[in-house]
């Protein structure tokens, strides 16, 4: 019996600076040290194309 190790995709849906909706699977929640970044992060927004600070769609 062979064993499958399913790799499991998270997809975070987050809202560009221009207010584009927009699912990603990278989106890195991280510390620098003690301190919290902050959940903004700089990404590339599909639907303008442009580097865009993005923060997760609250639920």
């Amino acid at each position: 019996m062979q064993s499958s190790t399913a790799a499991v995709e998270v997809v975070t849906v987050v809202r560009c600076a221009e207010g584009h909706v927009f699912g990603t699977r990278r989106f890195p929640l991280r510390q620098l040290g003690s301190e919290r970044i902050g959940p903004g992060r700089l990404l590339r927004c599909p639907r303008c194309g442009r580097l865009r600070r993005a923060v997760p769609v609250g639920r």
